[in-house]
């Protein structure tokens, strides 16, 4: 069976950081929207500069943008033993239409992350990303590095981790993002998992919660012929 993942959450509840776990751990590839728009965004394409001045607003990119990248990704041959989406779907449009795009595929697993407001815009307040390769730091316990641990290169704070813009941000997501949570939380493949604990915890959390979505797929018998 595929492990077809979806991670929800709000800004800073460490989707990104888990879904790298899981890909790690699983053998399945994390298709995060976020580093797909940031990349446009650093090559100054026309849809690079239309992105950036949105995400520095605190807003989110139109339904039918997001719905066309995730299509394309997820035709590709790395993504038949299953992948990770981090960052999509962010409104029920979007849920709707992967439901569309995944027709025929194995069920979809959906783990929401949930962890208060005020310790989310205390992570995001601290984090920083290198400039070069785009790794982050500081969403979790421990000092910030002052560069680059992997390449060397200076750590920046991101414009869209400003304390006003993340209260827009999660302003955004309570709006546009939480109604998933009542689209997806009637199947069985819907599992909660508590972000507000150290890294380790959810990532085992997350594990155990997949196992037991994966254990809820009920496969219907072939009819005998």
């Amino acid at each position: 069976m595929a492990l077809n993942l979806v991670m929800l959450g709000p800004p800073g509840a460490g989707k990104g950081t888990q879904a790298v776990r899981v890909e790690q751990e699983r053998g399945i590839p994390q298709i995060s929207t976020g580093d797909i728009l940031r990349e446009a965004v650093q090559a100054g394409t026309d849809l690079g500069r239309q992105a950036q001045a949105v995400m520095e607003r605190g807003e989110l990119v139109s339904d039918a943008l997001m719905v066309a990248i995730v299509r394309e990704r997820l035709a590709r041959d790395d993504t038949r033993d299953g992948f990770i989406l981090d960052g999509f779907p962010r409104t029920v449009a979007q849920a709707v239409a992967l439901d569309e795009i995944l027709a025929g595929r194995d069920p979809l697993i959906v783990v929401e992350l949930g962890v208060p407001d005020q310790a989310l815009v205390e992570r995001l307040s601290r984090r920083r990303v290198c400039r070069e390769c785009g790794a982050t730091y500081g969403a979790g316990a421990g000092a910030v590095p002052a560069a680059c641990t992997g390449c060397g290169a200076p750590l920046v704070a991101r414009k869209d981790d400003r304390e006003e813009v993340v209260q827009e941000r999660l302003r955004v997501y309570r709006e546009q993002t939480e109604p998933l949570v009542a689209f997806y939380q009637d199947r069985s493949t819907f599992r909660r998992v508590d972000g507000n604990q150290p890294a380790d915890a959810v990532r085992i959390a997350i594990g155990g919660a997949i196992d037991a979505a994966q254990a809820a797929v009920h496969v219907q018998p072939t009819p005998a012929g």
